[in-house]
């Protein structure tokens, strides 16, 4: 094997052993992505394209050419001049042997080298989901956890206000058992007022009637004032004339 071939079968074996290492099950992605950001790899991550595509273009012309010689040792014409010669057939066979070595060690090369870089990014995207998937499992805790405690609020606040409604309840028909207390009070007020009205009113007719009487009476009385005068006046008129009468018989008549 030529020193190339052996390079590349070295670097196939590294290949093989680091996807192994990234395909580790109890390796998680999270810490493969703490080891991806070492500052080693943003030291060389100016140059990682750079070199992946320098070594996906080495690889290419590899495998084109382990395709050539193959193509180159399994032509008719050399098998035709192998037949004539036993030991041309032998070293035909071998040369084609590490042709088709060399190209499954290329091509595998160049696929694997593909798969790592595939890996690599794809644990990256895991590591990154999986912590945003953290993320929003840590806000869908909390959002179940408010949900739960504005549930409980609700709950509380529901049951207070059915206490409340029922004190209101309590309270209302305490209410209208006083309203209805108060309402037969008052028309028993009422009716006692009517009541006085009525008393009143015959206190008023009756003090009327009184008072007409009284003026009756006061015009009688004065009538009788009156009358009692002219009576007064004549008998003092009548006893002044009796006496003047008296007298002048009195003088009249010689002793």
């Amino acid at each position: 094997m030529t020193l190339q071939w052996t390079a590349v079968a070295f670097f196939l074996y590294v290949e093989i052993a680091v996807i192994l290492i990234l395909c580790l099950p109890f390796i998680s992605a999270q810490r493969w992505r703490s080891v991806f950001s070492w500052r080693i790899w943003n030291w060389l991550s100016p140059y990682w394209n750079k070199g992946f595509f320098t070594m996906i273009m080495i690889l290419i012309v590899l495998f084109l050419d382990a395709i050539r010689e193959v193509q180159k040792y399994s032509g008719r014409e050399p098998m035709q001049d192998a037949k004539a010669n036993p030991n041309l057939f032998d070293h035909l066979h071998m040369k084609l042997f590490r042709s088709q070595r060399n190209l499954y060690i290329s091509g595998f090369s160049l696929f694997l080298w593909l798969i790592m870089r595939r890996v690599v990014t794809l644990l990256n995207q895991v590591a990154i989901t999986s912590e945003e998937s953290a993320g929003l499992q840590a806000q869908m805790d909390n959002a179940h956890k408010a949900a739960k405690q504005y549930q409980e609020d609700s709950l509380l606040l529901r049951q207070a206000l059915l206490d409340e409604e029922k004190s209101m309840s309590a309270k209302n028909q305490l209410l209208k058992k006083e309203a209805e207390k108060l309402a037969g009070d008052l028309k028993t007020a009422q009716d006692a007022v009517r009541k006085s009205h009525a008393e009143v009113e015959a206190m008023k007719r009756q003090a009327k009637s009184l008072a007409q009487e009284y003026d009756r009476l006061l015009r009688e009385h004065h009538k009788l004032q009156v009358t009692a005068t002219h009576i007064h006046a004549h008998t003092y008129a009548h006893a002044n004339k009796s006496q003047n009468t008296y007298c002048t018989l009195t003088l009249l008549i010689p002793e």
